[in-house]
């Protein structure tokens, strides 16, 4: 069959694998795209020397090159007809890849976040490091916490990324403390986003929701109302466990009949925005 000469980049998490977006990835082929899942350098589930500021900022450059280079390869030219499209992002895949134009990446303000939210929003500030367990030790660990993300996170430069495609994005569950939430009243690309009520790691009320808020041209293309952090991926391994299993894994309850669905969703807006 031929395809629609449309190429989409899925940009997964940070210490993200390709092969857990196979689900998506399959959809949009079947909906006529060409599909790119890059690894971002230093933030791969093979690789977690660079995870941080350091690896957020590189990330819309490493997109936009990708698309170029997928877009324009010999091996991929008569696929995708160097039509470039894109992005679907998953977070811890904070909403980072390939930002929608002049929308600033401000790494210093996790600090600031962080001290007024680290007992609510704990992991989206600590991540995998540790977990909360209601003893003794856990004053300790916010203390330790905030020691660190205040010497990791004291820029307070503002960085964006403009790129010439100004393809359509679409976020899955993002994350919103490091970006200005300004930025995004009037997207300069067409945007939208896949929220999960459950997301233990990036909980709603400060994520998800704050993006929704300040973005009212964003389209909401689904909510998962028992779907967790993972909801969009493809199924984990069995048997998972730690703080990675517990914030990752499916809740309780959670209907995983309903992904294909919302794949199909992704595909529909980009045949939208995308195609003549």
């Amino acid at each position: 069959m031929r395809g629609n000469g449309r190429l989409i980049v899925v940009s997964p998490g940070s210490g993200g694998s390709p092969w857990v977006h196979s689900d998506l990835a399959r959809a949009l082929v079947e909906s006529g795209f060409v599909v790119a899942v890059p690894s971002t350098g230093g933030d791969n589930y093979k690789d977690l020397s660079a995870v941080g500021p350091e690896s957020w900022k590189r990330r819309p450059a490493e997109m936009s090159r990708a698309n170029r280079r997928c877009g324009t390869g010999s091996a991929l030219r008569p696929a995708s007809r160097a039509r470039q499209g894109r992005h679907v992002r998953h977070v811890r895949g904070r909403a980072h890849g390939a930002e929608p134009r002049g929308r600033p990446l401000v790494a210093g303000a996790i600090q600031g976040y962080c001290e007024a939210h680290i007992a609510e929003d704990f992991y989206s500030c600590v991540g995998l490091a540790t977990r909360l367990n209601g003893d003794f030790l856990d004053g300790m660990k916010k203390t330790i916490a905030l020691a660190v993300i205040r010497w990791r996170f004291e820029d307070a430069t503002l960085y964006a990324h403009a790129d010439r495609a100004s393809p359509p994005i679409v976020a899955g569950v993002p994350y919103a403390a490091d970006f200005d939430m300004g930025s995004l009243a009037a997207p300069r690309v067409p945007l939208a986003l896949v929220t999960a009520r459950q997301d233990k790691w990036l909980l709603p009320r400060f994520h998800s929701d704050r993006v929704l808020k300040a973005c009212a041209a964003c389209e909401r293309l689904g909510d998962f109302p028992s779907g967790g952090h993972g909801a969009l991926l493809s199924p984990l391994p069995p048997g998972r466990s730690g703080v990675g299993a517990e914030l990752m894994n499916d809740p309780p309850g959670f209907d995983r009949s309903a992904l294909p669905g919302m794949n199909r969703r992704i595909a529909a807006f980009f045949r939208k925005h995308l195609l003549p």
